[in-house]
């Protein structure tokens, strides 16, 4: 109703159409677009420690509050307090960016940290984690399934077979990156694939005009993205599929390849994007 209203009068903006994973922060005059599992929990608190709503380091595990109590009134869309609270010149004159990811490398992280038994700093969705178990292995008895785990194999064949039966309810972990993106109402001034954003940080930061310049991004220790742990086992799970699997999960994903040029997981320089002397097919 508030954006029909903006639109009536006049008043209404591209980034209306943003839904709720994008972020305008007023003091520092910064919108950004967080995409699950690019690392968006580290920027947005960092982007909250620029606007002066943290003066600290958060540990890693309080994933749930920057996403939730920390940031939800810096939350964007059609049916946010945003549209009464700021103008639409606020926006468009806001600098705006992003995180991108290899959607291979992207997908394993949130199997990872989502359905699988190994503890990380996300929280783990087990509604679906059972979901996939009970369909993967025929299992129906809710007690049998509270210890179980599906294999990536298993979930690599659940999402193939989600993708064809109910391919708009994917959740944003396991869905495109597009959709979470504003395009194609607004073009960002800024896109960050996460394998450099340790070069690009600092230049984020000096656009935004924060004195922040730490490394944003994955938790993996490894400063090097094709040694880290997701790039490293989409290289042998993926492997491991066979070629229909592989082929439906490149379907869901074909888009965001395309788009952000990124490499396949048979690639040498995998999960880099391609540079124009190194593009190879799918």
């Amino acid at each position: 109703k508030q954006w029909y209203q903006r639109r009536v009068r006049g008043e209404d903006s591209e980034w209306d159409h943003c839904n709720l994973r994008s972020y305008y922060f007023h003091n520092i005059k910064t919108i950004f677009t967080g995409v699950p599992k690019t690392g968006c929990s580290n920027w947005i608190e960092a982007l909250l420690r620029a606007e002066g709503d943290l003066d600290h380091s958060l540990d890693p595990t309080r994933v749930r509050w920057v996403h939730g109590k920390a940031s939800g009134n810096h939350r964007m869309g059609a049916n946010s307090s945003m549209i009464n609270t700021y103008s639409k010149q606020d926006f468009e004159e806001a600098f705006s960016f992003t995180v991108v990811r290899n959607p291979w490398t992207r997908m394993v992280s949130a199997y990872r940290d989502k359905v699988s038994q190994e503890e990380t700093q996300g929280g783990s969705m087990d509604g679906t984690r059972k979901s996939i178990v009970s369909l993967m292995r025929n299992i129906t008895d809710k007690e049998e399934l509270n210890d179980l785990y599906p294999t990536f194999t298993e979930f690599a064949r659940w999402l193939a077979l989600r993708q064809a039966t109910q391919k708009k309810s994917l959740d944003g972990h396991f869905a495109p990156q597009w959709r979470t993106l504003c395009i194609p109402y607004v073009k960002y001034d800024f896109v960050v694939p996460l394998e450099f954003a340790k070069e690009l940080s600092p230049e984020i930061w000096q656009r935004i005009g924060s004195s922040d310049i730490s490394l944003l991004g994955s938790y993996d220790k490894s400063s090097d993205p094709r040694l880290q742990k997701s790039a490293l086992m989409a290289q042998e799970w993926l492997s491991e599929l066979d070629s229909e699997t592989v082929e439906k999960l490149y379907s869901i994903y074909e888009a965001d390849f395309i788009m952000m040029n990124y490499s396949n997981f048979t690639d040498p320089n995998f999960p880099l994007p391609l540079n124009e002397e190194n593009k190879s097919t799918k």
